[in-house]
This record gives C-alpha cells, structure tokens and sequence, in this order.
C-alpha cells in the first residue's frame, strides 16, 4: 500500500508501523516518504539506521513532513559505523526511554524501548529490536543466539512492567515453512535453523513465554505474508520473500489489535527498502 490518501483509523486507535529501511539516507532518497504520507502512523520503529542522530533527525523530519506536529525520536546509533542502529519515531512525547537489552551482550545498536499513553490512559511499551543476522558457524551465529538467549530472560521482565507491551522489529528468523518462501533450501541457513525457530516457539507458546505473533495471528495459516524480498534477481516479483519483521505483543495487549497488514510495494522500483513496513492497529 502505497498511497497520498489518508487511511483513516478508528476512535481510541494508535497505529504502530515497523521497517527495517536498509539506511536513513538509502529510504529518504527513495522516497519513504510517499508512504508515509496519509498513513496516519502515531509510532513507527526503524531498524538498520546506520546514521548518527543528527542526520537522522534531519532525514527523518523530511520524511514525516507535516504529518505530525511534533517528531519525537529515541534511537541508539551502533558503535560500529554505517551498521544497524534502531529508533522509535513519534507524533506523542514519550513517558520514558530505554535503551539495551542486557548488560555485556553485543547489542549496541539493537534494542530501545519507549511507553506512551495510550488513548484510554494506561501505557503502551513499545521496543524497536534488530536481531543479528548470523551465519552459520561463525561469531555472528554466536552473538545471535546470545542476543535471543537475553530475549528469552527479558521477555517476562517487560510483561511484568507492563502488560500491555509489544516488541516490533526485524528479528532475522522465518519461524515456520509458511514464513519463506522456498523454505526447503534454508533450513542449512542462517534465518531458519532449527535452532533459531526453538526460540520462536518459546515466545509464542503458551507453555512457555505466551507472546503473541500478530502478523501470523491476523493472516491466519498461509504463506507469509512475506516482509523482506532480496534486491537480487526476480525475487520480489515473483514474491519469493521471507516474513522475518513482527510485532510481539503481550496477550492483553494482542487482544487490541484490529487491523494489521504489510505495506508490500506496488512494484520493485516503488520500494524505498528491501523489507516493507508492518503496520498494525491498537484499540484502546
């Protein structure tokens, strides 16, 4: 969905976007911000910045435009430079500001949380989270599972802070075959190893952590919908894309939800990154 028009919202609604934008300045030359125009986003979660804050500040405003009064933003830049980097955009002044998931992990750049006030006054926890890439039988791998190890103790710590939290962002693992595409040909690979998708299934357990996956929940059993296509060669086209992007909700929270969907481009050249936007409504 790419759109000038205003998509309209119902009453007590707050509308939470996520997108890994490959870059701030790769999605402000692309024009993100034909997109974001009319969307009638209140937060929006941004992963793989890679741009200190004053650019992205600037790039940012460019972006939202007049859509919003006021540009809040809560972003931890990484220490390596050019490299991941997350924010949390607002039209509304965050309660407070977190940043990190747990003290001596590889996480610079990779988790940051803010609470808002939510239209009926309870408060809304919402965390930006860029899980490594990986690759299979290297330090990347390793740091992955360390982060997913730190999620697994967190997750419960941030349900009790709050019970309506969501945890939004690129999270690098496709945790069933409906999620990719040719799902056959990764399973030696990086983003769908049995391993990494064990994760996933104590998140979303009732056994276990209890979370809710939204996107998979509102689509029901399907393929995808796919959130990341590669640049390379016909694979968007021919959709042959991995849904890797989530919101996470707390099951109070999830109960909330009335509308999510992936803003899919409507054709290769229209898109301003290699993932799309997921956009999801919550009714207060």
């Amino acid at each position: 969905m790419h759109s000038n028009a205003a998509d309209p919202k119902a009453d007590n609604t707050l509308r939470v976007a996520t997108v890994n934008i490959n870059g701030i300045r790769a999605a402000h030359k692309r024009d993100m911000a034909t997109w974001f125009a009319g969307r009638n986003i209140d937060i929006i979660t941004l992963q793989e910045v890679r741009a200190p804050g004053d650019i992205l500040a600037k790039l940012l405003g460019e972006i939202v435009g007049d859509e919003w009064e006021t540009l809040y933003i809560h972003a931890d830049e990484a220490q390596a430079k050019g490299r991941a980097g997350v924010a949390i955009a607002s039209r509304y002044k965050p309660l407070e500001t977190r940043t990190g998931l747990a003290d001596g992990i590889n996480d610079s750049g990779r988790w940051v949380e803010a609470d808002f006030t939510t239209p009926d006054g309870s408060k809304l926890s919402v965390a930006s989270a860029y899980v490594h890439s990986g690759e299979v039988d290297t330090p990347k791998q390793d740091d992955k599972y360390e982060f997913l190890d730190a999620m697994v103790d967190y997750l419960p710590a941030m349900q009790d802070r709050n019970p309506h939290s969501v945890i939004t962002g690129d999270l690098n693992v496709g945790h069933t075959e409906l999620d990719i595409k040719n799902w056959k040909g990764n399973v030696k690979n990086s983003g769908f190893l049995p391993a990494e998708r064990a994760y996933f299934d104590k998140f979303f357990s009732g056994d276990d952590l209890n979370w809710v996956d939204v996107g998979r929940t509102v689509a029901g059993n399907v393929p995808g919908p796919y959130t990341w296509w590669s640049y390379r060669g016909k694979a968007f086209d021919n959709d042959a894309g991995w849904r890797i992007d989530y919101h996470m909700a707390t099951p109070p929270l999830a109960d909330k939800v009335t509308k999510a969907v992936v803003d899919r481009a409507p054709s290769y050249d229209r898109r301003f990154s290699d993932h799309s936007p997921v956009v999801v409504d919550y009714q207060f």
